[in-house]
Protein backbone atom coordinates (compact mmCIF):
# COMPACT_ATOMS: atom_id res chain seq x y z
CA UNK A 1 0.00 0.00 0.00
CA UNK A 2 1.02 3.63 -0.43
CA UNK A 3 2.25 5.43 2.66
CA UNK A 4 4.10 8.63 3.57
CA UNK A 5 6.95 7.96 6.00
CA UNK A 6 9.99 9.53 7.63
CA UNK A 7 13.16 7.87 8.88
CA UNK A 8 15.17 10.66 10.52
CA UNK A 9 14.25 13.44 12.91
CA UNK A 10 14.96 17.15 12.83
CA UNK A 11 14.64 17.89 9.13
CA UNK A 12 12.86 20.98 7.87
CA UNK A 13 9.52 20.17 6.19
CA UNK A 14 10.85 21.45 2.85
CA UNK A 15 13.52 18.74 2.81
CA UNK A 16 12.40 15.84 0.56
CA UNK A 17 13.66 13.37 3.18
CA UNK A 18 11.53 14.92 5.93
CA UNK A 19 8.54 12.99 4.55
CA UNK A 20 8.59 10.74 1.50
CA UNK A 21 6.40 8.30 -0.38
CA UNK A 22 6.92 4.58 0.28
CA UNK A 23 5.29 1.22 -0.37
CA UNK A 24 4.59 -0.84 2.76
CA UNK A 25 2.59 -3.93 3.65
CA UNK A 26 -1.09 -3.68 4.53
CA UNK A 27 -1.39 -4.34 8.30
CA UNK A 28 -3.40 -7.19 9.82
CA UNK A 29 -6.06 -6.38 12.45
CA UNK A 30 -5.56 -7.51 16.03
CA UNK A 31 -8.41 -8.70 18.26
CA UNK A 32 -10.12 -5.33 18.75
CA UNK A 33 -8.75 -3.58 15.66
CA UNK A 34 -10.47 -2.08 12.67
CA UNK A 35 -8.63 -2.07 9.34
CA UNK A 36 -9.61 1.25 7.76
CA UNK A 37 -9.16 2.31 4.16
CA UNK A 38 -8.15 5.94 4.59
CA UNK A 39 -10.04 8.54 2.55
CA UNK A 40 -8.89 11.76 4.27
CA UNK A 41 -6.41 12.86 6.91
CA UNK A 42 -5.77 16.02 8.92
CA UNK A 43 -2.53 17.49 10.25
CA UNK A 44 -1.94 18.41 13.91
CA UNK A 45 0.93 19.92 15.92
CA UNK A 46 1.73 16.42 17.22
CA UNK A 47 2.64 15.35 13.66
CA UNK A 48 5.29 18.04 13.33
CA UNK A 49 6.57 17.60 16.90
CA UNK A 50 7.10 13.86 16.39
CA UNK A 51 8.71 14.36 12.98
CA UNK A 52 11.13 16.90 14.37
CA UNK A 53 11.90 15.35 17.72
CA UNK A 54 11.54 11.56 17.63
CA UNK A 55 14.05 9.56 15.60
CA UNK A 56 12.32 6.36 14.42
CA UNK A 57 13.73 2.86 14.19
CA UNK A 58 13.35 2.51 10.43
CA UNK A 59 10.43 4.02 8.56
CA UNK A 60 7.57 5.49 10.58
CA UNK A 61 4.10 6.47 9.43
CA UNK A 62 2.76 9.61 11.10
CA UNK A 63 -0.79 10.92 11.22
CA UNK A 64 -3.42 11.05 13.97
CA UNK A 65 -6.64 12.20 12.34
CA UNK A 66 -8.47 10.15 9.73
CA UNK A 67 -11.78 9.34 8.11
CA UNK A 68 -12.39 6.25 6.02
CA UNK A 69 -14.20 2.93 5.63
CA UNK A 70 -13.77 -0.25 7.68
CA UNK A 71 -12.61 -3.08 5.40
CA UNK A 72 -11.90 -5.79 8.01
CA UNK A 73 -12.26 -6.28 11.76
CA UNK A 74 -10.54 -8.31 14.47
CA UNK A 75 -12.17 -11.32 16.09
CA UNK A 76 -13.21 -9.38 19.21
CA UNK A 77 -14.74 -6.32 17.54
CA UNK A 78 -18.36 -5.63 18.51
CA UNK A 79 -18.87 -1.91 17.77
CA UNK A 80 -18.25 -1.84 14.00
CA UNK A 81 -18.53 -3.98 10.89
CA UNK A 82 -16.92 -3.90 7.42
CA UNK A 83 -18.44 -1.11 5.34
CA UNK A 84 -18.90 1.30 8.25
CA UNK A 85 -17.68 4.85 7.71
CA UNK A 86 -15.52 5.92 10.64
CA UNK A 87 -13.40 8.77 11.97
CA UNK A 88 -10.72 8.57 14.63
CA UNK A 89 -7.47 10.00 16.00
CA UNK A 90 -5.57 6.81 16.81
CA UNK A 91 -2.75 5.99 19.19
CA UNK A 92 0.62 7.68 19.49
CA UNK A 93 2.43 4.33 19.82
CA UNK A 94 1.03 2.71 16.67
CA UNK A 95 1.63 3.46 12.98
CA UNK A 96 -0.40 6.48 11.93
CA UNK A 97 -2.97 7.15 9.23
CA UNK A 98 -0.79 8.71 6.51
CA UNK A 99 -1.29 5.57 4.46
CA UNK A 100 -3.90 3.86 2.31
CA UNK A 101 -4.81 1.52 5.20
CA UNK A 102 -4.41 1.87 8.96
CA UNK A 103 -5.38 0.02 12.13
CA UNK A 104 -7.27 1.53 15.04
CA UNK A 105 -8.67 0.01 18.23
CA UNK A 106 -12.47 0.12 18.06
CA UNK A 107 -12.60 1.73 21.51
CA UNK A 108 -11.11 4.97 20.18
CA UNK A 109 -13.00 5.20 16.88
CA UNK A 110 -16.44 6.57 16.06
CA UNK A 111 -18.95 6.36 13.25
CA UNK A 112 -18.38 9.27 10.85
CA UNK A 113 -21.00 12.04 10.95
CA UNK A 114 -23.46 11.21 8.19
CA UNK A 115 -23.75 14.84 7.11
CA UNK A 116 -20.01 15.34 6.53
CA UNK A 117 -17.79 14.23 3.70
CA UNK A 118 -14.51 12.52 4.54
CA UNK A 119 -12.41 15.70 4.44
CA UNK A 120 -14.62 17.59 6.88
CA UNK A 121 -14.90 14.55 9.14
CA UNK A 122 -11.11 14.04 9.24
CA UNK A 123 -10.70 17.56 10.66
CA UNK A 124 -12.53 16.66 13.88
CA UNK A 125 -11.41 13.62 15.92
CA UNK A 126 -8.17 14.61 17.68
CA UNK A 127 -9.22 18.16 18.44
CA UNK A 128 -12.79 17.24 19.40
CA UNK A 129 -11.62 14.60 21.87
CA UNK A 130 -8.99 16.97 23.27
CA UNK A 131 -11.48 19.80 23.70
CA UNK A 132 -14.16 17.55 25.18
CA UNK A 133 -11.78 15.93 27.68
CA UNK A 134 -10.24 19.27 28.63
CA UNK A 135 -13.55 21.01 29.26
CA UNK A 136 -15.66 18.23 30.78
CA UNK A 137 -13.17 15.68 32.18
CA UNK A 138 -10.25 17.88 33.28
CA UNK A 139 -11.76 21.28 34.09
CA UNK A 140 -14.93 19.60 35.39
CA UNK A 141 -17.47 21.87 33.73
CA UNK A 142 -20.84 20.06 33.59
CA UNK A 143 -22.76 19.95 30.33
CA UNK A 144 -25.41 22.65 30.45
CA UNK A 145 -23.69 24.19 33.47
CA UNK A 146 -21.27 27.03 34.00
CA UNK A 147 -23.75 29.83 34.61
CA UNK A 148 -21.94 32.90 35.98
CA UNK A 149 -18.63 31.33 34.97
CA UNK A 150 -16.23 32.31 32.20
CA UNK A 151 -13.73 30.50 30.00
CA UNK A 152 -10.70 32.14 28.40
CA UNK A 153 -9.43 30.13 25.41
CA UNK A 154 -5.86 31.06 24.47
CA UNK A 155 -5.41 30.12 20.82
CA UNK A 156 -9.05 30.22 19.80
CA UNK A 157 -8.47 29.99 16.04
CA UNK A 158 -6.32 26.84 16.09
CA UNK A 159 -7.53 23.28 15.71
CA UNK A 160 -8.45 22.62 19.34
CA UNK A 161 -9.57 26.20 19.90
CA UNK A 162 -11.95 26.06 16.95
CA UNK A 163 -13.89 23.11 18.33
CA UNK A 164 -13.55 24.05 22.02
CA UNK A 165 -15.10 27.44 21.27
CA UNK A 166 -18.10 25.68 19.75
CA UNK A 167 -18.50 23.10 22.51
CA UNK A 168 -18.16 25.63 25.33
CA UNK A 169 -20.48 28.23 23.79
CA UNK A 170 -23.18 25.74 22.74
CA UNK A 171 -23.05 23.07 25.44
CA UNK A 172 -22.46 25.15 28.56
CA UNK A 173 -23.75 28.46 29.93
CA UNK A 174 -20.27 29.93 30.31
CA UNK A 175 -19.14 33.24 28.86
CA UNK A 176 -16.52 32.28 26.27
CA UNK A 177 -13.61 34.59 25.49
CA UNK A 178 -11.19 33.51 22.75
CA UNK A 179 -7.87 35.00 21.70
CA UNK A 180 -7.05 35.74 18.05
CA UNK A 181 -4.87 38.49 16.61
CA UNK A 182 -5.64 38.78 12.87
CA UNK A 183 -8.93 40.07 11.45
CA UNK A 184 -9.63 36.80 9.63
CA UNK A 185 -8.99 34.65 12.71
CA UNK A 186 -11.00 36.99 14.92
CA UNK A 187 -13.93 36.69 12.53
CA UNK A 188 -13.47 32.89 12.46
CA UNK A 189 -13.79 32.47 16.25
CA UNK A 190 -16.72 34.88 16.43
CA UNK A 191 -18.56 32.75 13.87
CA UNK A 192 -17.74 29.66 15.94
CA UNK A 193 -19.54 31.14 18.94
CA UNK A 194 -17.08 33.16 21.04
CA UNK A 195 -18.90 35.83 23.03
CA UNK A 196 -15.78 38.02 23.09
CA UNK A 197 -12.56 38.00 21.07
CA UNK A 198 -9.38 39.56 22.42
CA UNK A 199 -5.89 40.09 21.00
CA UNK A 200 -3.24 38.25 23.02
CA UNK A 201 -0.55 40.54 21.60
CA UNK A 202 -2.07 43.47 23.51
CA UNK A 203 -1.97 41.84 26.94
CA UNK A 204 -4.58 39.40 28.20
CA UNK A 205 -5.48 41.23 31.41
CA UNK A 206 -5.94 44.56 29.67
CA UNK A 207 -7.92 43.01 26.85
CA UNK A 208 -10.23 41.18 29.27
CA UNK A 209 -10.97 44.45 31.04
CA UNK A 210 -11.68 46.06 27.67
CA UNK A 211 -14.48 43.59 26.97
CA UNK A 212 -15.88 43.89 30.49
CA UNK A 213 -14.56 40.63 31.95
CA UNK A 214 -12.22 41.60 34.83
CA UNK A 215 -11.46 37.99 35.74
CA UNK A 216 -12.25 34.49 34.48
CA UNK A 217 -13.05 31.31 36.36
CA UNK A 218 -11.46 28.92 33.83
CA UNK A 219 -8.60 29.10 31.34
CA UNK A 220 -7.87 26.71 28.47
CA UNK A 221 -4.32 27.54 27.43
CA UNK A 222 -3.76 25.82 24.10
CA UNK A 223 -0.55 27.50 22.97
CA UNK A 224 2.37 29.60 24.32
CA UNK A 225 1.47 28.91 27.94
CA UNK A 226 4.96 29.89 29.10
CA UNK A 227 4.62 33.29 27.37
CA UNK A 228 1.27 34.11 28.97
CA UNK A 229 1.62 32.23 32.27
CA UNK A 230 1.87 35.20 34.65
CA UNK A 231 -1.02 36.96 32.90
CA UNK A 232 -3.16 33.84 33.08
CA UNK A 233 -2.63 33.66 36.83
CA UNK A 234 -3.48 37.34 37.18
CA UNK A 235 -6.61 36.95 35.05
CA UNK A 236 -7.91 33.91 36.93
CA UNK A 237 -10.32 34.40 39.80
CA UNK A 238 -9.45 32.93 43.19
CA UNK A 239 -10.07 29.17 43.14
CA UNK A 240 -10.05 29.24 39.36
CA UNK A 241 -8.97 26.40 37.10
CA UNK A 242 -6.12 26.41 34.58
CA UNK A 243 -6.04 23.74 31.87
CA UNK A 244 -3.37 23.38 29.20
CA UNK A 245 -2.38 21.12 26.33
CA UNK A 246 0.92 22.52 25.05
CA UNK A 247 4.51 21.79 26.12
CA UNK A 248 6.13 24.65 28.05
CA UNK A 249 9.80 24.01 28.82
CA UNK A 250 9.08 24.51 32.53
CA UNK A 251 6.01 25.24 34.59
CA UNK A 252 6.31 26.55 38.14
CA UNK A 253 3.15 25.69 40.05
CA UNK A 254 4.05 27.74 43.13
CA UNK A 255 2.48 31.01 41.87
CA UNK A 256 -0.87 29.21 41.71
CA UNK A 257 -0.97 28.70 45.47
CA UNK A 258 -2.02 32.19 46.58
CA UNK A 259 -5.24 32.02 44.60
CA UNK A 260 -5.68 28.26 45.14
CA UNK A 261 -5.74 27.80 41.37
CA UNK A 262 -5.91 24.17 40.26
CA UNK A 263 -3.81 22.92 37.34
CA UNK A 264 -5.11 20.43 34.77
CA UNK A 265 -3.12 18.90 31.93
CA UNK A 266 -4.85 17.27 28.97
CA UNK A 267 -3.28 14.72 26.62
CA UNK A 268 -5.70 13.01 24.27
CA UNK A 269 -3.35 10.03 23.86
CA UNK A 270 -3.22 9.11 27.56
CA UNK A 271 -6.11 6.64 27.46
CA UNK A 272 -4.68 4.70 24.51
CA UNK A 273 -1.08 4.95 25.75
CA UNK A 274 -1.97 3.30 29.06
CA UNK A 275 -4.92 1.20 27.88
CA UNK A 276 -6.99 2.69 30.68
CA UNK A 277 -10.13 0.98 31.85
CA UNK A 278 -12.20 3.87 30.51
CA UNK A 279 -10.54 3.92 27.08
CA UNK A 280 -13.91 3.39 25.42
CA UNK A 281 -14.90 6.90 26.51
CA UNK A 282 -13.17 8.20 23.39
CA UNK A 283 -15.47 6.07 21.26
CA UNK A 284 -18.39 7.51 23.21
CA UNK A 285 -17.13 11.08 22.74
CA UNK A 286 -16.78 10.63 18.98
CA UNK A 287 -20.24 9.07 18.73
CA UNK A 288 -21.64 12.06 20.62
CA UNK A 289 -19.71 14.54 18.47
CA UNK A 290 -21.06 12.86 15.32
CA UNK A 291 -24.63 13.26 16.56
CA UNK A 292 -24.00 16.91 17.47
CA UNK A 293 -22.61 17.55 13.99
CA UNK A 294 -25.54 15.83 12.35
CA UNK A 295 -28.10 17.83 14.36
CA UNK A 296 -26.34 21.11 13.53
CA UNK A 297 -24.95 21.89 16.98
CA UNK A 298 -21.29 21.54 15.93
CA UNK A 299 -19.58 22.14 12.60
CA UNK A 300 -16.36 20.89 11.05
CA UNK A 301 -13.25 22.97 11.68
CA UNK A 302 -11.67 22.33 8.27
CA UNK A 303 -9.68 25.44 7.46
CA UNK A 304 -7.65 24.53 4.36
CA UNK A 305 -7.71 21.60 1.91
CA UNK A 306 -4.19 20.79 0.66
CA UNK A 307 -5.19 18.32 -2.06
CA UNK A 308 -4.35 14.64 -2.44
CA UNK A 309 -2.44 12.62 0.13
CA UNK A 310 1.19 12.44 -0.98
CA UNK A 311 4.57 13.38 0.45
CA UNK A 312 4.87 16.72 -1.33
CA UNK A 313 1.48 17.96 -0.14
CA UNK A 314 2.04 16.60 3.35
CA UNK A 315 5.39 18.41 3.64
CA UNK A 316 3.60 21.58 2.58
CA UNK A 317 0.94 20.96 5.22
CA UNK A 318 3.60 20.41 7.92
CA UNK A 319 5.24 23.71 6.96
CA UNK A 320 1.91 25.52 7.23
CA UNK A 321 1.21 23.89 10.60
CA UNK A 322 4.62 24.94 11.89
CA UNK A 323 4.06 28.55 10.76
CA UNK A 324 1.59 29.04 13.61
CA UNK A 325 -0.80 30.85 11.26
CA UNK A 326 -3.13 27.98 10.40
CA UNK A 327 -6.85 28.65 10.89
CA UNK A 328 -8.76 25.55 11.82
CA UNK A 329 -7.48 22.24 10.44
CA UNK A 330 -5.40 21.38 7.37
CA UNK A 331 -6.81 18.38 5.50
CA UNK A 332 -5.64 16.15 2.65
CA UNK A 333 -7.84 13.71 0.76
CA UNK A 334 -7.41 10.68 -1.51
CA UNK A 335 -4.37 8.85 -2.80
CA UNK A 336 -5.16 9.03 -6.50
CA UNK A 337 -4.54 6.23 -8.97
Amino acid sequence: MKAIVYDQAGLEPEDPRALYDADVAVPTPGTRDLLVRIHAIAVNPVDTKVRRGMAPDGQRILGWDAAGVVTAVGAGVTLFKPGDEVFYAGSLVRPGCNAEYALVDERIAGHKPATLDYANAAALPLTAITAWELLFDRLGVPEGGGADQSLLIVGGAGGVGSILTQIASRMTRMTVIATASRPETQDWVRRLGAHHVIDHHRGLVEELKRVGVPEVTHVASLTHTDTHYSQLIEALAPQGKLGLIDDPATLDAVPLKRKAISLHWELMFTRSLFQTGDMIRQHEILERVARLVDDGTLRSTLGEHFGRIDAANLRRAHAAQESGKARGKIVLEGFGA
